[in-house]
């Protein structure tokens, strides 16, 4: 089956609720699901305690206390049940689809790397899970007022033990180390393959208070910049732009006919990507600056939609 592992922020206020979401979705996805939590952070070990995970208290940090990526893949795959692990962020509500399309992936190649777009959801307490259409409700949630985000974020990987080697001491928590992953699968010729219209893994939004410029400041202050000069000075980075193949909403396997197209073209593919990518940050940051007031008032992300004229 599979290995989940992560690493937490405190669970405290609201990260606590949505990490908690988010722990809880993942051991329901199946009984040999195994769930590991690497890190010291307040209220881990009783949270691991009360949901059944398995408690990593020890993680390699950098002296931002930021958690190294190396260790954290390499620690996973020395001490994981399962022959495929997934790293997951820890606000992110994985469903049956998810497990649908990890399932379908191992049985189409022996490496590959899972990856797909997340939706940016207001959730903003506990999810009952005790109902059985507790899923099902958060997919429509999802899927009716959330934002499908621009395939640059990526919050899930899975691959197949031993994948992983040889990683540079990146930092969670920062941008670019997760491009690196994706570069790193497809260098050693593992097929990339893209969920996105077949699943619906749902991100639970979250303010950018532990970072004095917010999400800007994780994607270009020094610890960013670091993480972009050991990706080869930017050269090693992908995403899920470069998907070498897609899961259908039918669940059948197609090549991505267009990457080798707009490999072949990188100034288009990194112009048309990047254009993308500021036209969501711009709207990510005004959803993240007013998460909190939002929340207060009442106001849904599909009133703002309207408010703002998108439709």
């Amino acid at each position: 089956m599979l290995t989940l592992f992560s690493t937490p922020k405190p669970f405290t206020g609201h990260a606590g609720i949505i990490q908690r979401n988010a722990l809880q979705s993942w051991k329901r996805l199946h009984p040999s699901v195994e769930v590991i939590l690497f890190g010291d952070e307040e209220g881990a070990a009783s949270a691991c305690a009360e949901l059944g995970l398995r408690h990593e208290s020890h993680v390699e940090r950098h002296e931002s206390r930021l958690p190294y990526v190396d260790y954290l893949f390499s620690r996973a795959q020395q001490i994981a049940q399962h022959d495929y692990l997934c790293y997951s962020n820890c606000d992110i509500v994985l469903l049956d689809d998810f497990l649908k399309a990890f399932e379908k992936a191992r049985a189409w190649r022996e490496k590959f790397l899972l990856v797909g777009r997340r939706w940016d959801t207001d959730i903003t307490g506990p999810i009952d899970m005790s109902s059985s259409n507790w899923a099902k409700e958060i997919r429509h949630t999802a899927l009716t007022t959330g934002v499908l985000q621009h395939p640059g974020f990526m919050d899930f990987f899975v691959f197949p033990k031993g994948l992983y080697d040889c990683v540079p001491p990146l930092l969670v928590g920062r941008s670019y180390w997760d491009h690196w992953v994706v570069w790193k699968a497809l260098s050693r010729g593992a097929g990339l393959l893209d969920c996105s219209q077949f699943a619906v893994p749902v991100h639970q939004n979250h303010d950018y208070l532990y970072h004095p410029d917010g999400k800007r400041g994780t994607d270009r202050d020094d610890l960013a910049r670091r993480n972009r000069f050991l990706s080869g000075n930017g050269r090693h980075l992908r995403s899920i732009q470069d998907s070498t193949h897609r899961l259908t909403r039918e669940g059948a396997i197609r090549r991505n006919i267009l990457q080798p197209m707009l490999r072949s073209m990188p100034f288009g593919r990194v112009e048309y990507g990047r254009a993308l990518m500021h036209a969501q940050e711009r709207f990510q940051n005004l959803i993240n600056r007013t998460f909190r007031i939002r929340n207060r008032i009442g106001l849904r992300r599909e009133t703002l939609r309207k408010l703002l004229g998108r439709s």
